[in-house]
């Protein structure tokens, strides 16, 4: 269970190591830190909570001298088990992936602070004979409290058909472990999930607002511009990474989302900023 709930009292190391797949959950108790998440910039402030699913593409942090924050990482396969049978956390989660910063009320606040506290002391508390179920309910509570606030903020999502929310669900998991890098058609994610690829299509763009042709390039542009900050990187390592038929096909791919080549691209990077042309953000929705 130590390896599922990994509890840290910063940002360092998010995305990286024995967290790097883990689901971030995150709680500022003071000061301010500035985040790019998912192509955009975030700021998370004290009260704040926010949650990020796929970590990996975070980067260029920049917190202020007094900034306290608490957070869990949960292993995306227990964070499954974990999550209540209905249909709401599909559009949230989703809608976090937009914007996964969360504004909390006093009240808010002291329950998750208190949900925080509740899970790391039942983390601890080894010696149970139902250790992971005791764990499983205290993490449902905490994402129950999670939709709870969500609801609040970004309103009912209650007209999503379950099925359709969950194949939804299946198709962006497929996406965060990284079968984008070796296949970016939605033919291929239609078969996966046995389903056709016209239905795919319909079912992302009516729960998410995007085609599924729109998330398998933007979890494909925004890893290729993570690694384009690796200068150890030949442009023909990441072709090959990402599983283009040749180098030329990977420079026409940057260049048509993030606008320029990927030598241009990599000339812009100073230190660990990073910034991302307007079609590596506004991706043509087809």
């Amino acid at each position: 269970m130590t390896r599922e709930v990994i509890i840290r009292n910063s940002l360092e190391g998010i995305g990286e190591g024995e967290v790097a797949l883990h689901l971030a959950h995150i709680l500022c108790l003071a000061g301010s830190c500035e985040i790019n998440y998912n192509g955009d910039s975030f700021t998370i402030r004290e009260r704040d909570c926010t949650i990020i699913r796929a970590t990996q593409l975070v980067g260029d942090i920049q917190c202020t001298d007094d900034f306290r924050v608490e957070v869990i990482y949960i292993d995306p396969v227990f964070i499954e088990k974990a999550t209540p049978n209905n249909n709401y956390g599909m559009r949230g989660s989703l809608s976090l992936a937009q914007n996964p910063v969360m504004h909390l009320t006093d009240e808010e606040f002291e329950r998750c602070r208190r949900d925080f506290e509740e899970v790391g002391r039942r983390r601890l508390m080894v010696w149970h004979h139902f250790h992971d179920d005791l764990m499983l309910s205290t993490v449902q509570t905490l994402i129950l409290d999670f939709f709870d606030f969500h609801a609040r903020i970004g309103g009912d999502t209650s007209e999503i058909q379950s099925q359709a929310a969950l194949t939804m669900s299946r198709f962006i998991a497929m996406l965060e472990r990284g079968d984008y890098r070796q296949n970016r058609e939605v033919t291929y994610y239609a078969s996966e999930l046995c389903i056709a690829p016209k239905y795919l299509s319909e079912i992302s763009k009516s729960i998410t607002g995007n085609s599924a042709n729109w998330w398998i390039n933007r979890f494909t542009v925004l890893d290729i511009s993570r690694q384009l900050r690796d200068r150890s990187l030949s442009f023909v390592d990441i072709s090959e990474m990402f599983n283009f038929s040749s180098p030329a096909y990977f420079s026409r791919y940057v260049q048509r989302y993030l606008g320029e080549s990927p030598s241009e691209y990599r000339g812009k990077i100073t230190g660990d900023s990073i910034s991302i042309g307007s079609r590596g953000i506004s991706l043509v929705t087809s």
